[in-house]
């Protein structure tokens, strides 16, 4: 399941914009395009939660954050990914991030959290460093397993749902967020020298990554958001079964969350695929409807 929504997002958050966030009940200061509160997790595992989102927060930032050189990003990433080893190893955590290891530490041995999700976070990371084009939908997607589908993976682990049906669905969702951020923020990250779309997408509407501008929307990027969002979306409601796997507080955060997805997705389509012109957003307007919809998909189940 992802931590997305009401609780932390799966999927990456380019665009950012300062302001303050409240993680499962605790107020910080930071940058998120997503919110974070979630009154439904349940304290039992809301210290874990905390610390999962810090531990991917910090790596975030040392990937995208500030103006160091693509080569001290990474270099940094392997620090960090070193102190992970070394949290995992019973040793104390060095001074730089030990906001982040302390409590992390606590979690993974208090819940056995699978450090190889984890790692795959960190590959995510370095891999935004270094930017590459994507081929195909499948090199996508194979980004998406590491970037999202392990926050989803470590909130399944904390709520003891194992079952492969639920990974399968959980992987869905989270997949289906990432990429929904992603068209999000087609022009935002076009600004910053990336581009989700893939290769072959662009191909296929006749067009090159090198001559997508921001602001610059045409009848050719419109349909290929279009296309996109619509792959988005199938993803989404792919896994949305999910949902009446998880029983109660479990349930109807994710219930919001895939409800947020499929907002920005509808979203999207309502402002006739200018992505690279438009950013939508979901505000306090949105809460109502979405409420609406988390209860229709309970009715569903019934």
């Amino acid at each position: 399941m992802p931590i997305g929504g009401t609780g932390l997002s799966a999927a990456r958050t380019s665009g950012r914009r300062a302001r303050r966030e409240t993680i499962a009940g605790v107020s910080i200061d930071h940058y998120e395009n997503f919110p974070v509160a979630s009154r439904l997790c349940p304290p039992a595992i809301r210290p874990a939660v905390v610390a999962i989102y810090h531990f991917a927060r910090t790596a975030d930032d040392l990937a995208d954050e500030g103006d160091a050189a693509s080569a001290q990003r990474l270099a940094d990433l392997q620090a960090y990914r070193d102190e992970l080893r070394r949290c995992t190893q019973g040793r104390p955590a060095a001074p730089r991030w030990a906001r982040v290891f302390t409590p992390l530490a606590g979690a993974i041995d208090r819940h056995a959290l699978p450090l190889p999700l984890l790692h795959d976070l960190l590959d995510a990371f370095e891999q935004d460093v270094r930017n590459p084009p994507y081929p195909d939908r499948a090199a996508l997607l194979d980004y998406c397993r590491r970037s999202a589908n392990p926050v989803g993976r470590l909130m399944l682990h904390l709520y003891a749902e194992h079952g492969v049906a639920a990974q399968r669905e959980s992987d869905a969702v989270c997949s289906a967020l990432q990429l929904a951020n992603f068209w999000q923020d087609f022009g935002p990250d076009l600004a910053r020298g990336r581009c989700y779309a893939s290769e072959a997408d662009l191909r296929a509407h006749g067009l090159a990554r090198a001559e997508l501008r921001p602001g610059a929307d045409t009848p050719a990027t419109r349909a290929l958001l279009r296309d996109l969002v619509a792959w988005a979306r199938a993803l989404m409601l792919q896994g949305a079964p999910l949902v009446h796997r998880l029983p109660g507080r479990a349930g109807w955060e994710l219930r919001l969350v895939v409800q947020g997805g499929l907002r920005i997705l509808e979203k999207i389509d309502a402002m006739q695929h200018a992505a690279l012109s438009h950013r939508p957003t979901l505000g306090a307007a949105d809460a109502p409807r979405l409420a609406w919809r988390a209860l229709g998909m309970r009715a569903a189940a019934r």
